[in-house]
């Protein structure tokens, strides 16, 4: 069974018991991702290293000129 699936099954269980409807998966990933990749740099700044541009200077390391 999938996410979808157990979606289904979760929405019908809530208008059989006129309940709320379940959020539809996927909708708050984004918002998932996003505030853990804050947490993360909200961590890093704590630890007083640099927050962000470590993929930036890697990346330009690499380019050939």
């Amino acid at each position: 069974m999938n996410a979808m699936h157990q979606y289904l099954f979760d929405a019908y269980r809530a208008t059989q018991h006129r309940d709320a409807l379940p959020p539809v998966p996927g909708r708050h990933d984004v918002a998932a991702l996003r505030s853990a990749r804050d947490a993360r740099r909200f961590a890093r700044v704590v630890a007083g290293r640099p927050a962000r541009g470590r993929l930036r200077a890697f990346l330009r390391r690499r380019r050939p000129c």
